[in-house]
């Protein structure tokens, strides 16, 4: 029989070994579980009202897996029941896996097409909150040089500077830029401020021999092409 304490709260380790998370994972494979279970697997314990997989449903329940994107660690932390320690290794398998997702496309992918620039951008930068405006740096064979965060907000032309966004690429020989920005309203739809930024840019591009790509919108997994819709 499952114990069950004096508040109705029950402990996994007193669930059926077969709906255990931990045992189930052993048995069937971690693509057997649900976003709950692997949550409750990285929390491993609960508090004394709620199981690991009542936490990590709680979690769930505000917003799916994009909660752990969106919170801060200190946000996240302050969540009842969850703390700085757990907050730390929910961020720290988050984080894993946005690299793990960069690197399936190799150490130095080339990117051929918006769709791929998008690609590579889209399951971190889909899910934030606010607009964050990003450099792709590439090579005379369009392989990426490096990633830079230019500005978090809305984009306008002080906050998106030329001298901020050329003065990595100038360091590293970037041959090419693509840039790239989310809307967190999920529309792609340029506005005003992004074209006349996108234009700036190409402009000063030209003028230090540094090519502007293309300038991606990022959406709820959806992208607008600059380019291929003629802004610039």
């Amino acid at each position: 029989m499952k114990k069950i304490s004096q508040t109705g709260h029950v402990s996994i380790k007193n669930f059926p070994e077969e709906v255990r998370p931990r045992e189930k994972m052993l048995v069937l494979g971690a693509e057997a579980l649900s976003d709950q279970e692997l949550l409750a697997i990285l929390l491993r314990t609960g508090t004394k009202n709620k199981s690991a997989l009542d936490l990590a449903q709680d979690i769930l329940s505000t917003g799916g897996l994009a909660t752990l994107t969106q919170l801060t660690l200190e946000e996240l932390g302050l969540r009842k029941g969850i703390g700085l320690a757990k907050a730390a290794q929910l961020k720290a398998a988050v984080e894993l896996g946005k690299r793990l997702a960069k690197q399936r496309l190799g150490p130095k992918p080339a990117i051929k097409s918006p769709q791929e620039a998008a690609q590579f951008v889209m399951n971190e930068m889909m899910y934030l909150d606010r607009e964050h405006f990003r450099v792709i740096n590439l090579n005379t064979k369009n392989q990426i040089l490096a990633v830079d965060t230019v500005s978090i907000g809305s984009l306008d032309a002080s906050l998106v500077h030329p001298r901020e966004v050329f003065k990595l690429p100038i360091k590293r020989s970037a041959a090419s830029l693509i840039l790239i920005h989310n809307h967190p309203s999920g529309d792609t739809s340029p506005s005003r401020e992004d074209i006349e930024v996108t234009k700036r840019l190409a402009e000063a591009g030209r003028l230090l021999g540094i090519n502007i790509l293309d300038h991606i919108i990022i959406g709820h997994n959806n992208f607008l092409s600059m380019k291929e819709k003629e802004y610039f």
